[in-house]
């Protein structure tokens, strides 16, 4: 069967990427494998590490890149969303404050899914907001298990500091106090993909006055349970 799409560039781009897919390759297992020439293996594959599609590892071998991570996220969005209302909705029900559902999106964060606090004072973020990477419990926790150069890029501003999320990966779970804005507190816990990447963040947010100091306190065995269970439904379904 013929595998060409008629275009010579893209087909060896791909036979550079199908190589990669059985792990680590040096330049010259890159030349053996796909049985390019080796000046064109070298350039394919160092164009493919410019559009993060292919990278390096620290022996300096040639490996899948994490910009196919983010467009298999992508692919699996709806999935994702789909599987979060019945989620949040119970995580509203149970601890009686606004949850969220929140992707990375560059620099930004985006709301993509939400169950309100049905009365009273409650933090209302609409599905679609777009919020700063810089602050938030979802900031931290769609930051904290970044590669290192994208994790200290992203620190750059942030109300938050390197030893924050050392502690957000140490336990699994974010909290934050008036950071993203004056009067509220929320929790937050990572939603991964089947590959075990953070593609997602959900969060319990609302008034100090109700969260208290600590939020992580009242609610984080609440919300880690819900991110588990959405974690479970992509693994099961092969989503993000």
């Amino acid at each position: 069967m013929d595998n060409s799409s008629g275009v010579g560039v893209l087909d060896k781009a791909a036979t550079v990427l199908g190589a990669l897919e059985a792990g680590p390759l040096t330049l010259a297992g890159l030349v053996q494998s796909t049985g390019l020439a080796r000046p064109t293996a070298h350039r394919l594959a160092t164009a493919l590490e410019h559009h993060r599609l292919v990278g390096r590892d620290l022996q300096g071998r040639f490996v899948l890149g994490p910009r196919l991570a983010e467009l298999a996220a992508a692919a699996g969005e709806d999935r994702l969303l789909a599987a979060s209302g019945p989620i949040l909705t119970a995580l509203r029900d149970g601890t009686g404050e606004s949850c969220q559902l929140y992707r990375r999106q560059g620099d930004q964060r985006i709301c993509v899914a939400a169950a309100e606090r049905l009365s009273g004072l409650r933090d209302t973020v609409p599905i679609g907001a777009v919020l700063s990477m810089h602050a938030g419990s979802a900031a931290q926790v769609l930051l904290a298990w970044e590669e290192p150069e994208r994790m200290h890029r992203g620190l750059m501003g942030a109300k938050f500091s390197a030893t924050t999320l050392s502690g957000v990966r140490r336990r699994g779970w974010s909290q934050s106090v008036s950071e993203r804005e004056a009067g509220v507190a929320s929790v937050s816990a990572p939603v991964r993909g089947p590959a075990g990447r953070v593609v997602a963040a959900v969060s319990v947010s609302g008034p100090v006055e109700r969260l208290g100091r600590a939020p992580g306190r009242l609610h984080a065995p609440a919300v880690v349970a819900a991110a588990n269970r959405l974690t479970e439904a992509l693994r099961r379904n092969g989503g993000a």
